[in-house]
């Protein structure tokens, strides 16, 4: 489903290219008196000291020194200095920093992760080219081109850089399959291959339907509509849309969604910077979801539109917000392409909720490190697991129209605040859990029992016909005491229901991707449980 939505549109993003113009002239004939004419550039009559220092450094250090590299330090550290969000993108990072928010890359198209020192293939994408020559899930890539990729310390960086390509290129891949005595050979054609930001949508029950949404990107509007338009087909009333982790992406994304729970007429967003005109989006008549209740759901990680679709819902007094503060990223970036292939994103204006609050959260300049790690302060200060323990400056203090209190400088702060657990009876559960170990057991037992596994092709059988044995379940124990996680019978048994709802989910992830997943994760999720519990509330 597509909409163009002039209306709401606060600035197309930018794409254009522009030369930025350093006044780095070398010349190592020049002299000092030249070299300094040659840089005083028409800028309003003012001296490029940034062009001509760089310009001495390259001609006169004592060593000689790479100009690219210099080039590039100088740039990061000049953006360093202005916000945490500015930033420079070089020529071979542009695909890799760009493409999730295009909604597609081109490439040979699976999933895959690093295990046991090789390329290890989770789930081909269907109909990509991958699937269409017989690659498999488990299979392990140890050839690219010919060259030995497996036991050489890949990383996922490298990996990309070797699978990705342009459309209609081909590249050769050598794979070992568990149960085929000799590796084999597969030549594939690379394709466009989409990205999905709506990880799964189904009905929770026959009211409330669920769906996640891992990015705002070029594509996330339209698969938005989709996946809501058919739960409302099923009977969908009441909506949970995830949005925890989400680190947001494209504006107008987070805009277009908006848009379809508010009223016209009724503010979404506007943007301020000292070179950007005021900009204001409001709601139109189009919105096919305004009947509908909706309960957001947001933690830590969810930053910049995730914070735009939360904050319009909030200061509008729709539905509610559960979960824990969000990010805190009240900063708009646009990204200017250059010449050489690589970009800058450059903060040009602030945004604001409906009620005026700007949600950016403090930072001192040039120290982006302590910036991205108020995550650990939060938690060392109690704001993850108590209320109480957030505090807001009330010159920061803002009320919606129905006289609620909602609070801007650091994020949006939830309606209802759902503590980080801290599950002092399942201990053993908390270890295997955060030590990665019940995702690592799930995934080597999808590998040894792939063939039998495959045989679920819906959720609906899967989630019927398999559970953890206990043999599977002692295997763990075994595994994790390996590992060092000793703990008495008693405690073993009582995060056995966890640990095995866990595992389930993670086996079903590993044959039906997220469909597979977050169905019965929920199960074990306290937030989403709270979720489930206030959206029946908001009708009575």
């Amino acid at each position: 489903m597509n909409k163009i939505n002039n209306k709401l549109q606060i600035y197309l993003p930018i794409a254009f290219s522009v030369v930025l113009i350093l006044g780095i002239w070398i010349g190592t004939m020049m002299n000092s008196s030249n070299k300094v004419q040659t840089n005083l550039l028409q800028l309003g009559g003012s001296y490029n000291k940034v062009g001509d220092i760089l310009d001495y450094i390259v001609q006169d250090y004592v060593d000689s020194v790479d100009f690219s590299q210099l080039e590039t330090d100088a740039i990061t550290g000049m953006l360093e200095e202005l916000d945490p969000h500015s930033m420079y993108i070089s020529k071979e990072e542009f695909n890799q920093v760009n493409d999730p928010l295009l909604g597609s890359f081109e490439g040979i198209g699976i999933s895959f992760r690093i295990e046991k020192d090789s390329i290890t293939v989770i789930n081909p994408i269907p109909g990509g080219p991958s699937e269409k020559v017989g690659l498999m899930a488990g299979d392990r890539i140890v050839k690219v081109d010919d060259s030995l990729v497996a036991g050489i310390g890949i990383n996922n960086n490298d990996a990309m850089r070797k699978l990705k390509g342009k459309k209609g290129t081909k590249v050769k891949v050598t794979n070992y399959r568990r149960g085929v005595p000799k590796l084999i050979d597969f030549t594939i054609t690379r394709d466009v291959i989409p990205t999905y930001s709506v990880d799964v949508a189904y009905m929770v029950d026959k009211s409330v339907g669920y769906i996640k949404i891992n990015k705002f990107s070029a594509t996330t509007y339209d698969e938005f509509m989709d996946a809501a338009s058919e739960l409302k087909e099923e009977g969908m009333s009441k909506l949970i849309l995830d949005l925890r982790g989400n680190p947001g992406g494209l504006m107008n994304a987070a805009i277009e969604i908006s848009d379809e729970f508010l009223k016209e007429g009724e503010l979404i967003v506007y943007t301020d910077g000292n070179s950007r005109p005021k900009r204001h989006a409001f709601a139109t008549d189009s919105g096919d979801f305004e009947d509908i209740q909706v309960v957001v759901l947001v933690d830590e990680n969810s930053a910049s539109s995730s914070e735009i679709v939360a904050g319009a819902l909030q200061d509008n007094d729709k539905g509610l917000i559960i979960g824990r503060r969000t990010f805190g990223k009240g900063l708009v970036q646009e990204q200017i392409s250059l010449p050489d292939g690589s970009a800058m994103r450059l903060t040009t204006a602030r945004y604001y909720t409906p009620t005026g609050r700007s949600i950016q959260r403090p930072y001192d300049k040039g120290d982006a490190e302590s910036y991205y790690e108020e995550y650990y302060h939060r938690y060392v200060n109690g704001e993850m697991t108590n209320v109480d323990s957030i505090h807001f400056d009330d010159s920061l203090k803002f009320t919606t129209p129905k006289g609620k209190i909602v609070y801007g400088g650091g994020g949006i702060m939830p309606d209802v605040f759902v503590p980080m657990i801290t599950d002092t009876i399942r201990t053993y559960y908390n270890l295997l859990a955060n030590k990665g170990l019940i995702f690592q057991f799930a995934f080597d037992y999808t590998d040894k029992n792939r063939a039998r596994l495959n045989k679920f092709t819906d959720f609906e059988t899967f989630h019927s016909k398999f559970n953890m044995d206990s043999k599977t379940f002692n295997d763990l124990v075994a595994y994790a005491d390996e590992k060092g996680i000793e703990q008495s019978d008693e405690k073993i048994q009582l995060s056995k229901d966890k640990i095995a709802t866990l595992f389930k989910a993670f086996v079903g992830r590993n044959v039906l991707d997220e469909k597979g997943f977050y169905p019965i994760y929920h199960k074990i999720d306290t937030t989403f449980n709270r979720a489930v519990y206030e959206i029946k509330k908001l009708d009575q």
